[in-house]
Parts: C-alpha cells; structure tokens; sequence
C-alpha cells in the first residue's frame, strides 16, 4: 500500500557510508541528516532517533510529562502516539475527530481541557497527530495551547512534506516529531527524528538517547537512558531520501488525482481529507456511504485482497481499543465513522503504471459488478 521508494541515489549513499568505515551508530551522515531535516523543515535542531515512537518517547520526557500528568491526544491515531505517553507514565486523554479531515476536533479539544481544569486535573500537554499527510489546525491548537499553558508536541509522523498555512509539518509546537517507518513518505527503513527550536530540549533528547551517559571517559549514568539513537548507515540512507522527498510527494499526489477521478462519477463514495493543496498524500483513502454507493469498504478491501492488492481500513480510534478502554475520551462519534466508512487505497510513489493500471482496473471491474 505504501512500499519504499528506493533508487540508485540510495544505494550509492549507503555504499558510500560503509565504506567510510561508519558503521556503527552515529557519525557523519547522522549529524548530516538532523541538519539536512531541520534546514529543510525550518528548525534549528534535529535529532535522529531509531523510531518515530522513540522520539515521541523523549519529546514527552524532555517535556518534563511524566506520572500523573494529563496529556490530550487525538483518537485517530496509530497506537505508537497514546503507547509513549503511557510510557511516560502520563494518562491519555483521547480527543475526537473532525469529519473532514480526520484530524482532532478543535472545538472538542477547548471542552476537554475546560472540563479537565474544572475537574481540578488540568492537562499537561496536547500530542495533536497529523493524519495520513493532513496537519492538523495548528493556528487554532498553538491558539487554545497558549491560553492555558500548555505544552504542544505535534504527532507530525505521517506529514513530512505537507503545511500549513505555507509553514511546513514538524516545525509545530514545542517540537514535532516525524517517522521515517518503512511505509512512510520517506524512509530509514527504521527511525524518526524529533524537531525543535528549543536547543535545551533538543540537548536532553540526545542525552537520554544515548543511554545518559555522561562526558566522562568511564561509563557514568545518573539518568535511566535509551538506546535510540539512529545509525550512520541508515541516516545515509535518509539523506538520499530527503533529495528525493518533493518528486515522491509529487508522485502521490498525481495517484490521488487519478483515484479521484475514477471515483468521480460513483455515487456515495469521496475521497477522504478533502483538498490536497497542502496535504503530502502519503495515503489515499475513501470514504463509502454504503446506502449510496450500493457496497461497504470492507467489500471492496476482500474483493481487492483476492487479486492481491492491499488496502486498508482507516485508523481505528484508540478510544475504541480494548489497551485504552478505560482512559478519559471526549468524543463525537466521527473518528468511530470514519474507521466504519473508510479504506486507504495503495499510494506509494514507488508504484510503477502497470501496478496502478491493474489497481484501478480491478476497482472498475468490482464496481462494474455491482450493476
């Protein structure tokens, strides 16, 4: 649905990294990469870590969240998002979708923490999350984050590439966080950055990645640390990637013309998150009114599954998942409709014309079937 995107460019810059003799994590390509990134993004520091969930991890912790804090999340998200700040020992508190974008409710997310600071537990932190390459409304979230003191991580995994209002995602909040998973617009294979103009938080994300170790010539800890620091290899590895990154937004984004366009004339079914003008369109997905459309997603996913091509339901909200159940949500029933209601269509930029020909194709014959 969302395969790597890897050409000569790559493989030359890894070739290149080995041979340098780093091979071990950290070096050249590293410092490299976190600053390649943060130019790119508008930033002044960035530190490459081995997950996007890792950066998330330290970005809470350099926050100073920890064990009894409130930090407010959007539901529609990948686990990755609410798991950190329950490593943390911090309790997620879920927040409902926006239909149109998926992306959270902002007028939803001011009732929560008024009802939170009522309750005499005010929140912490907002983590709003950037769905499938959509951001989130950051002037209203920076907005109501500023009017009650609270701290801003942006979730921005999925957003590398998109803005908004012309400001690039992961430049947002105290820090934003990106992931370069395997699947995402680019990629390390492995690994994610964190970003942030703060240079004491960028410092202390460093520190606790590398085991906290102190600067001295004998191992010194007086700090739990992590091993999550990226390696030389695979930060070569994103450099490549990065050069690539505006040519394999523009080819997504072509994918997602095209799907509109065959989808165009089908009653009940519309392409999910609206306009793309600043959207990366990591992913493609669809919304399906059943009772229009005359079949459900899930009908078109195992009619798809069956010529082997993959597809997707949309996030399920973590409101919904048994880890979460007890957690506070405030909700609106949106994200629950759209999990029921949408399916991610393949998307990735290494797809060749044939594969798109025979996706498009197989689309066409489901739908001609139901006739």
């Amino acid at each position: 649905m969302s395969s790597p995107d890897i050409g000569e460019a790559e493989k030359l810059a890894v070739r290149a990294a080995m041979d340098s003799g780093w091979i071990a994590p950290l070096g050249p390509d590293v410092d490299g990469f976190e600053q390649d990134l943060a130019a790119r993004v508008g930033v002044a520091h960035g530190v490459a870590l081995s997950t996007g969930t890792a950066a998330l991890h330290l970005g809470l912790l350099g926050l100073d969240i920890g064990p009894g804090d409130h930090v407010l999340t959007s539901s529609m998200t990948f686990a990755a998002t609410a798991n950190a700040i329950r490593y943390t020992g911090a309790k997620p508190v879920f927040v409902d979708s926006e239909l149109a974008s998926g992306n959270i409710d902002v007028e939803l997310l001011q009732e929560a923490i008024e009802t939170l600071e009522a309750e005499g537990t005010p929140a912490k932190a907002i983590v709003p999350v950037d769905l499938l390459g959509k951001t989130v409304d950051y002037t209203a979230v920076e907005a109501i984050a500023a009017r009650h003191g609270l701290l801003v991580l942006a979730d921005a995994a999925e957003s590398l590439g998109a803005t908004h209002r012309g400001r690039a995602a992961g430049s947002f909040g105290n820090a934003s966080v990106v992931s370069f998973n395997g699947n995402k617009i680019m990629t390390t294979s492995g690994g994610g950055m964190l970003l942030t103009n703060d240079e004491i938080l960028a410092q202390r994300t460093r520190y606790l990645a590398t085991q906290a170790r102190q600067p001295v010539a004998h191992y010194e800890h007086v700090d739990i640390g992590f091993n999550y620091r990226l390696s030389n290899l695979l930060a070569a590895l994103g450099r490549a990637q990065l050069l690539r990154l505006d040519e394999m937004i523009a080819k997504r984004r072509a994918l997602r013309l095209h799907y509109s366009e065959k989808f165009a004339r089908v009653a009940g079914v519309s392409i999910f998150g609206g306009s793309a003008a600043e959207d990366n369109c990591w992913l493609t997905g669809i919304i399906v009114d059943e009772t229009r459309a005359g079949f459900s997603p899930t009908e078109l996913q195992t009619y798809l599954a069956a010529h082997n091509i993959e597809s997707r339901p949309l996030w399920k909200p973590m409101h919904l998942q048994p880890v979460f159940a007890m957690e506070r949500a405030f909700t609106n029933g949106n994200a629950q409709a759209l999990f029921e209601t949408g399916l991610t269509l393949p998307s990735g930029s290494a797809l060749e014309e044939p594969q798109i020909r025979r996706v498009t194709g197989r689309i066409e014959e489901f739908l001609s079937n139901l006739r």
